[in-house]
């Protein structure tokens, strides 16, 4: 039995998360929803059990073994101390700690993490979703052959940035059906009906900051074992649901079917036929990632292929929650056991 404390309990990553951990190890934990002023009284549902959101007031954190930061940057920076003092176990998926010092950023599923947590890490961040998605893939892929280079084009959903961004965006769509003037107060842009690498000059959303992320996640996983990435992100007039176009050149020649095999692993689903095509829309409540392969063969009807190209969904929130809670289960060793006596 563990105490495990949210923070940031009404957002929507929140939500995914408690869906998580009611189908992990830590279903039958204690569980305590806390998030702003505003949120307070709120009823929630963690799996079985449901309980009211308080608000973070002193004592909030007293006991807890984990507590889960799920809400805004600006929640975690003001409260996330107030956890590590209390003995708790802080796991930042919002992203504000991920450059404070000694704090570790985490993906259980990939096999290439080679910092060690010991009970001084302040902090965890499990790692970006779009981080998580494109290193596993990329890491399958080297089991066939070294990739030279990747290049990777992330579709960032309005969901990855909050409730306040898929309200503004269905408004957006709404007024604009109606001829009415557009609601601008999160994107300060046309997000609705539009692609967009980047916002206007009031924006609350900032696609460079997020490329930054994704960036430092991919280096701090990889530990410079991993092939070089250039990654741009766009902003997509979706509601949920990460999508990846990413090319790959490998340093040689490499059996399609290789490629394939190499692909087809845990957390992965390889789609084969065109007509089920990976989507926002099809990977929604998916625990895997979809992707499907596109090589470029060397000759008309070779076998062999170089260069690639890879199309790719998954579920921004769920594919968080999960990184998450596969990180707190990995923390569970660091946690006394039983009654001191």
């Amino acid at each position: 039995m563990y105490k495990i404390a949210i923070a940031g309990a009404s957002s929507l990553l929140s939500r995914e998360l408690k869906d998580v951990l009611s189908e992990s190890p830590f279903a039958e934990s204690t569980f305590t929803l806390l998030d702003e002023e505003e949120s307070q009284g709120q009823l929630e549902q963690v799996g079985d059990e449901v309980t009211f959101i308080q608000a973070i007031r002193s004592g909030a954190f007293d006991r807890a073994d984990f507590t889960f930061f799920c809400g805004s940057e600006t929640l975690t920076r003001r409260h996330w101390q107030h956890a590590q003092r209390a003995g708790s176990t802080v796991l930042d998926l919002s992203g504000a700690l991920d450059q404070e010092a000694g704090v570790l950023i985490r993906a259980p599923w990939l096999g290439t993490e080679a910092s060690a947590v010991d009970l001084f890490t302040p902090a965890i961040v499990p790692a970006h979703p779009a981080v998580v998605a494109i290193a596993l893939l990329l890491e399958r892929l080297q089991q066939a052959a070294p990739i030279r280079f990747a290049a990777a084009t992330v579709l960032e959903p309005a969901s990855e940035f909050g409730r306040a961004a898929m309200d503004e965006l269905h408004q957006q769509t709404v007024t604009l059906l109606n001829f009415q003037p557009l609601p601008r107060a999160i994107y300060d842009a046309q997000a609705a009906f539009n692609m967009l690498a980047g916002m206007g000059e009031e924006s609350q959303v900032s696609l460079t900051r997020v490329e930054d992320r994704i960036r430092r996640h991919y280096e701090a996983l990889t530990n410079g074992r991993g092939p070089a990435l250039a990654v741009q992100v766009i902003h997509a007039p979706v509601f949920h649901g990460l999508t990846f176009s990413i090319a790959v050149e490998l340093e040689r020649p490499v059996e399609i079917m290789a490629l394939e095999e190499a692909l087809t692993s845990e957390h992965i689903e390889l789609v084969l036929e065109d007509t089920d095509s990976p989507s926002n829309l099809a990977a929604t409540g998916q625990n895997d990632i979809e992707v499907r392969l596109r090589p470029e063969p060397m000759a008309r009807n070779s076998s062999l292929a170089t260069r690639l190209w890879l199309w790719a969904a998954a579920d921004n929130l769920r594919l968080n929650a999960q990184n998450a809670v596969q990180c707190a289960l990995d923390l569970r060793r660091l946690r006394p056991q039983g009654t001191v006596q």
